[in-house]
């Protein structure tokens, strides 16, 4: 099993009762996808529950830690599906190919035919939400495993320092990892993914 870091939900609060935890998060979800995430408020979401303002402190701190919740679920398995495609690969250049397809179909799946997830991922990819945070990590550390595979082989170059080869690579999949810039970047697709790809495996060619 690979190291990746924990993708965080919002942190426990109050008396441990799963399903009013639950019953909170699933209302959001459904006020979120109407009304947006930005025009609700906690006082929104207590009305529409039936529960005091009061009682949804109990379980969370405040609106973007039930938005936390919601992108933490969402984001863990995202992450599993680019994790397992990567895992199926025969070597570092079809597990890097891999990678690039799979986040960027997965993630415009997830991300644009439910725009209530694309409302709050955006908040979290601009507001550097720690689940956006662990997730950007864990996309990085696949790409450094994926690098340092492709350098034990023989199939990447090992001149450039390891740390700026995962970076460059991170920085030239942006426009297909993070969701704010994915969502410009759909007419592109998938001709745009396929040759940055192709760009970038040129690049690490020894």
């Amino acid at each position: 099993m690979k190291n990746m870091t924990a993708i965080p939900s919002s942190p426990t609060r109050g008396p441990a009762d799963h399903a009013v935890r639950e019953q909170i998060i699933a209302a959001a979800g459904e006020h979120f996808q109407h009304y947006g995430y930005a025009k609700t408020t906690v006082s929104d979401l207590a009305r529409q529950i039936g529960f005091s303002k009061a009682y949804i402190y109990r379980f969370f701190e405040s609106k973007q830690a039930i938005g936390e919740a919601i992108c933490a679920n969402c984001l863990e398995g995202l992450y599993d599906q680019v994790r397992a495609a990567v895992d199926d690969g025969q070597d570092a250049t079809d597990k890097l190919r891999r990678f690039a397809k799979t986040v960027t179909a997965v993630g415009s799946e997830l991300f644009f035919r439910d725009r209530r997830i694309y409302d709050i991922a955006s908040h979290a990819s601009a507001e550097k939400w720690p689940a956006a945070r662990a997730y950007n990590q864990n996309l990085h550390g696949l790409i450094e495993e994926i690098v340092r595979e492709g350098r034990a082989s023989g199939d990447f170059e090992k001149k450039t320092p390891l740390d700026e080869t995962c970076r460059s690579i991170c920085y030239a999949f942006m426009p297909f990892t993070d969701p704010v810039v994915l969502e410009r970047s759909l007419d592109l697709l998938p001709d745009a993914q396929v040759e940055v790809t192709s760009l970038v495996l040129r690049s690490l060619a020894p």
